[in-house]
C-alpha cells in the first residue's frame, strides 16, 4: 500500500502536501508550528487537517508493520502462497489482515483440533469432497480407534464436522461477506433484563433500529446500559441471505449423503463459531464510531470553551455556591491576583441573607468589584436571588454572569492549586478558579484536565486514551492560537506550547523567578534544556510585551525577523512603529506580494502573514468570538410561559440537540429538529458552545425540571 498516496486521496489534498507535512511531522516539528510556520511546505494545511493527517499515517504504519507480522508468520509455517501474500498486502484495514491470518494463527485447544489430533481430517475431506455414493458411516467406521478415543461412528462424523466448520469459519472470504451483509441488513436491539425496573434507559427496553441507520449517541446508551446490567443488546443479522450464500458456496453437488451433514455444520459455524465473532466486530466497530463522533463533538465543544473572549481590566467576585458549608467567595483583581476570600452562609440551612448581602457589599465598596462570577453548581439558584436582590439595594453598577464551573473541583483539589494557593482550602481555590475562568477561560482551564470540563457526552465510556489524546491537541490548538505571554503565563499554559514539555515549561517559570522578566526572546535559549529545535518550536507563540524587540511582541517568527525588518525599512517604517500601533494598512502600500516576498526573502504567503500581524500586532483571535451574557436581574422557570422570546448562551451541544443557558438555573434544550428549517445531521453544523441565540420556549415542566425550546422563531 502505498500510505501517503491513500492520504491524499482520502483527505482530499495533493501529494506533495501529504509529502511536505509527513517529512515535517517526522523531523518532530509539532502540529501547531507545522500549522502557523510551514504553510509554504505544505500548502497552508489547518491544524484540523494536519491532526488527521498524523492519526491516518500513524494507523496506517501500524497496518504495514502488523501485516509483515503476519506474512512472517505465515511464511514460517510454510503455509504462504502468492495469493495469499498479494490479499495481505492489499488489505485496507487490521480487521481483513485478522481475517485472512486467522486461519494460520496458533488456537487455543479447539473442538476441531481435537479432532485433528484424532486422525480425523481425512474424514473431513472426504465429506467435503460430496463425492461419496454411500453413506458416510460406511467410510467413518475406518476411523474408530480406542486409542484415540474416537469410540462410535457418530465421534467420528461429528469430530470431521468440527473439522469443516472450523474452516468455514476460517475462510476470509465468507467472514468479509457475512459482516459486510449483517452491516447493511440487520438490526440492533436491545430488551430490558427487567421491564419493570425504572431507568433512564426506559426507551431502549423495548428498542431495534437498522444497523446502518442507528446514531451513535444510542450506541454509546445501549453500551452503559448493558454494562450497567439493565439491559440485554444484541445484533440480528440476515439469517437466510447469510445461509443461501454458504449453503451456494460450500455445497456443490446435490449428494444425498453430504448435503443434509454439510447444512448441519454450515449452521454450527455460523451459530457457533461465525456469528458471535462478528457480532462482537459490528458492536465494536458501531462503537469505535460513536466514540469518535462524540470525541470529535467533545474537542469542539472544548475548543470553542477555551476560546471565549476574556473579560479584562475588571475586579471579580468568584462566588462557589454551597449549602451546609456556605458560600466561598474570593476577589480577584484584573491581573488575576487573589485580593480577598470570605465565606457567606445566605443559603440553607443558616439563611443568614442579610449577613452575607452586607459582606458582599462591603466587598464591592473596598475592592471596586463591577462583576460577579457564580458557579452554576449546586445552590447557584439560590445564590443567584440573593445576588440580584443585593444587585437592587447597590449604587454601585455591578453585574453577574453564571459560569460553567465543571472541573473546579477537581482543579482546587489538585497538585497544581496547592502550589499555588498553598494557604487557601479547597472552596477558596474553587472560588477564585470561577472568578478567573471568567477574566481568562483558556489561563484557567488549562490547569484542568480537559476530560473534567464537561462539554461532551458519555465521556467516561470513551477510549479515554484517544480522548486524552484528542482534548490535549484541541488545548495545544487552542494555547498557540491565541499566544502567551512569556512574563505572566503559568507553567500550565506554558506545557501546551508547541515544543514545551511540562518539565521545560516549569524550567521557564523557575528561570523568570531566578532572573527577573525575560526582555528578548533569545534569552529562552537560556533555559534548562530548551535548546534550538525547541525554541523553533516555540519562539513565535511566546510574547513579551515591552521588551528589547518589538517584534517579540507579535507572532512573527524570529527566522523572519530580517526579512521583516527589510520589510518595514522598504515600506518607510521601522520596528519602533509597532509599538504606537501606526502600521494599520500598510497591506495597501504593497503592490505586488509576490515580488515583495521574492526580494525580502521569504514566501508569499508568509509575506501575507507578517502583514496581517504588523497591522494588528499580537491580536487576540478569542476577541471575535461571542461576549457572555452580563445579568442584573434573574429570571426562575415559573416566569417561563411558551412564546417568549430569550436570548442565551449555548453551554453544551451533542447529537441529538443543544443546551442553552437562558437565565434560569436549569439550562434548555433545542432538540436538533428544533435548530433551523434546513435538514441538519449535527448541531455542530449551526451551533458552538459560547454561542449567544435566541431562542423561543415551546414548552416547560417544572415538576421534571425540564425546558424545551426552539431556535426557529
Amino acid at each position: 500500500m502505498d500510505i501517503l498516496k491513500q492520504i491524499t486521496t482520502e483527505l482530499n489534498i495533493k501529494l506533495w502536501q501529504t509529502e511536505a507535512a509527513v517529512k515535517l511531522i517526522d523531523e518532530g516539528n509539532t502540529i501547531p508550528f507545522i500549522a502557523r510556520y510551514r504553510k509554504e511546505a505544505t500548502g497552508s494545511l489547518n491544524d484540523e487537517v494536519l491532526r488527521n493527517l498524523g492519526e491516518r499515517l500513524t494507523y496506517l504504519r501500524n497496518l504495514e508493520e502488523k501485516k509483515l507480522q503476519v506474512i512472517s508468520s505465515i511464511e514460517e509455517q510454510g503455509k504462504l502462497t502468492e495469493e495469499l501474500k498479494k490479499q495481505i498486502e492489499d488489505a485496507q484495514t487490521m480487521v481483513a489482515v485478522d481475517d485472512l491470518y486467522r486461519p494460520y494463527r496458533p488456537k487455543k485447544r479447539t473442538r476441531a483440533i481435537i479432532a485433528k489430533e484424532k486422525g480425523l481430517e481425512p474424514l473431513a475431506a472426504y465429506i467435503s469432497l460430496q463425492a461419496t455414493k454411500e453413506p458416510i458411516e460406511n467410510t467413518a467406521k475406518e476411523y474408530l480407534s480406542e486409542e484415540k478415543e474416537v469410540l462410535t461412528i457418530e465421534d467420528a462424523i461429528s469430530g470431521a464436522c468440527d473439522i469443516i466448520a472450523e474452516n468455514i469459519s476460517d475462510d476470509a472470504d465468507y467472514r468479509t461477506y457475512i459482516r459486510n451483509i449483517t452491516f447493511k441488513e440487520g438490526f440492533i436491539s436491545s430488551s430490558a433484563k427487567d421491564a419493570d425496573t425504572q431507568s433512564v434507559y426506559e426507551m431502549y427496553y423495548d428498542f431495534t433500529e437498522a444497523i446502518p441507520k442507528i446514531a451513535g449517541h444510542r450506541i454509546l446508551a445501549l453500551n452503559r446500559g448493558e454494562a450497567e446490567k439493565i439491559l440485554t443488546v444484541k445484533i440480528e443479522a440476515p439469517e437466510e441471505r447469510i445461509y443461501t450464500y454458504l449453503k451456494k458456496k460450500i455445497i456443490r453437488h446435490d449428494n444425498p449423503y453430504t448435503t443434509p451433514l454439510l447444512t448441519e455444520t454450515i449452521s454450527d459455524s455460523y451459530k457457533r463459531l461465525i456469528a458471535p465473532s462478528i457480532e462482537r466486530d459490528i458492536r465494536n466497530e458501531l462503537t469505535e464510531k460513536a466514540q469518535e463522533g462524540a470525541i470529535k463533538v467533545f474537542g469542539k465543544n472544548l475548543e470553542q470553551l477555551l476560546m471565549q473572549p476574556p473579560i479584562s481590566n475588571k475586579v471579580v467576585l468568584g462566588w462557589d455556591p454551597a449549602f451546609r458549608t456556605g458560600c466561598k467567595l474570593a476577589v480577584v483583581d484584573a491581573t488575576g491576583k487573589v485580593l480577598d476570600t470570605v465565606v457567606v452562609y445566605p443559603t440553607a440551612p443558616q439563611n443568614k441573607v442579610e449577613e452575607a448581602k452586607k459582606v458582599v457589599k462591603q466587598l464591592i465598596k473596598k475592592y471596586g468589584i463591577s462583576l460577579i462570577s457564580v458557579g452554576n453548581g449546586t445552590a447557584s439558584r439560590e445564590s443567584e436571588l440573593v445576588i440580584v436582590e443585593m444587585l437592587k439595594e447597590i449604587p454601585e453598577k455591578v453585574e453577574y454572569v453564571i459560569v460553567n464551573e465543571a472541573g473546579a473541583s477537581v482543579y482546587s483539589a489538585s497538585k497544581l492549586a496547592t502550589e499555588e494557593f498553598p494557604n487557601f482550602d479547597v472552596g477558596q481555590r474553587s472560588a477564585a478558579s470561577i472568578a478567573r475562568r471568567l477574566q481568562d477561560p483558556l489561563a484557567e482551564l488549562v490547569k484542568i484536565d480537559p476530560k473534567a470540563i464537561g462539554v461532551g457526552q458519555y465521556q467516561h465510556d470513551m477510549n479515554q486514551k484517544k480522548l486524552g489524546e484528542t482534548l490535549t491537541g484541541v488545548v495545544e490548538d487552542c494555547v498557540n492560537k491565541v499566544g502567551v505571554d512569556l512574563n505572566t503565563a503559568s507553567a500550565s499554559l506554558l506545557e501546551y506550547i508547541s515544543g514545551i514539555s511540562k518539565t521545560i515549561a516549569k524550567n521557564i517559570v523557575a528561570y523568570r523567578e531566578e532572573n527577573g522578566k525575560f526582555t528578548n526572546r533569545k534569552q529562552l535559549l537560556k533555559v534548562a534544556k530548551l535548546g534550538p529545535k525547541a525554541y523553533e518550536q516555540c519562539a513565535g507563540f511566546m510574547r513579551i510585551l515591552d521588551g528589547d524587540n518589538p517584534l517579540d511582541s507579535t507572532s512573527v517568527h524570529p527566522e523572519t525577523y530580517d526579512a521583516t525588518v527589510a520589510l518595514l525599512k522598504k515600506l518607510g517604517y521601522s520596528p519602533d512603529d509597532i509599538r504606537s500601533n501606526s502600521l494599520a494598512g500598510i497591506s495597501r502600500a504593497i503592490k505586488n506580494y509576490a515580488e515583495t516576498a521574492e526580494e525580502i526573502g521569504i514566501g508569499e504567503i508568509t509575506l501575507h502573514d507578517i502583514v496581517k500581524e504588523l497591522e494588528k500586532p499580537a491580536r487576540d483571535p478569542r476577541d471575535e468570538m461571542p461576549k457572555p451574557i452580563l445579568r442584573t436581574d434573574v429570571l426562575e422557570m415559573k416566569d417561563l410561559t411558551p412564546g417568549m422570546i430569550l436570548k442565551g448562551t449555548v453551554r453544551n451541544v451533542i447529537d441529538f440537540g443543544v443546551f442553552v443557558d437562558i437565565g434560569v438555573h436549569q439550562d434548555g434544550l433545542v432538540h436538533i429538529s428544533q435548530i433551523c428549517d434546513k435538514y441538519i445531521k449535527h448541531p455542530l453544523e449551526v451551533v458552538s458552545v459560547g454561542d449567544i441565540v435566541e431562542v423561543k420556549i415551546l414548552n416547560v415542566d417544572i415538576n421534571k425540571g425540564r425546558i424545551q425550546l426552539t431556535m426557529k422563531i
